[in-house]
């Protein structure tokens, strides 16, 4: 069997060498930060390995399904920052070892949203109501470092995919990942989400949203207004208001003109 050793060799290198000409898409955006490197690095150490390695940066946050808002998800995000403008998340429906995948998340900045042809745009769910609300989380950061993870992502818009109803805490569940995937927004208004949902989140975490919500309040002056955040209004079953700095471009005012 001696002889093959040279043959397996030379297959072994001449994979390798298809893998390393091999082209892969590079998302637009600028170099990552000093800043961002060090907001990656500090992630990766205090929160711990999530369930794939590399995907170091770990949130939480919650989804109502852009068809159906009563159907609203806990989701765990295991996000790997590709460059300042672009990262991308795995999606599951817990934090352990045996989590289920359900769904992926991309995050890109106001840059490249401004740059999405319109028809594209009603993909992509704008983020200002999830930080400045206290919902959206980072556990396991000190709280001077997740706050200025969320500054980072303020503006930003995300396009989720669910494509596993997994249940969450009792709820309905399917067995496996049946039907079509699902386009996911995010809530943009105090009420939106059911009160059940994020308190168990709270509790089962030992974190306050009211709590994180107040910590955010300076971020608000970083709001700009975001496209989508009118999509859903009036469709939740519950009484909703405004989060404060939280506004639809379509209802912003116009600059006024220059002098």
């Amino acid at each position: 069997m001696y002889p093959f050793i040279p043959t397996l060799a030379g297959c072994a290198l001449a994979v390798a060498a298809m893998a390393a000409s091999a082209q892969t898409a590079t998302p637009p955006g600028a170099d990552k930060t000093p800043k961002t490197r060090v907001l990656e690095a500090g992630a990766k150490l205090l929160q711990g390995s999530g369930p794939i390695p590399g995907f170091d940066i770990y949130l939480v946050g919650f989804h109502p399904m852009r068809d159906m808002p009563e159907n609203q998800i806990e989701a765990h995000h295991y996000c790997h920052q590709q460059n300042e403008d672009f990262a991308q998340c795995v999606l599951f429906d817990g934090n352990g070892r045996n989590a289920n995948l359900h769904g992926v998340e991309y995050i890109i900045s106001e840059k490249l949203f401004a740059t999405l042809p319109e028809g594209e745009r009603k993909y992509w769910h704008p983020h200002n109501g999830e930080i400045l609300s206290g919902q959206l989380i980072a556990p396991g950061l000190p709280a001077a470092a997740e706050k200025s993870l969320m500054r980072t992502k303020m503006n930003s818009y995300g396009k989720t995919w669910h494509i596993w109803n997994t249940g969450h805490h009792s709820e309905h569940n399917d067995p496996l990942p049946f039907g079509e995937p699902m386009l996911a927004w995010s809530f943009n208004r105090d009420g939106e989400a059911r009160p059940a949902l994020v308190e168990q989140r709270d509790r089962r975490m030992d974190v306050s949203t009211e709590r994180i919500r107040s910590q955010r309040d300076d971020l608000r002056a970083l709001a700009r207004p975001q496209a989508g955040v009118d999509a859903m209004q009036g469709q939740f079953a519950r009484p909703t208001r405004e989060i404060p700095a939280v506004v639809d471009s379509d209802r912003a005012p116009a600059p006024a003109p220059a002098r």
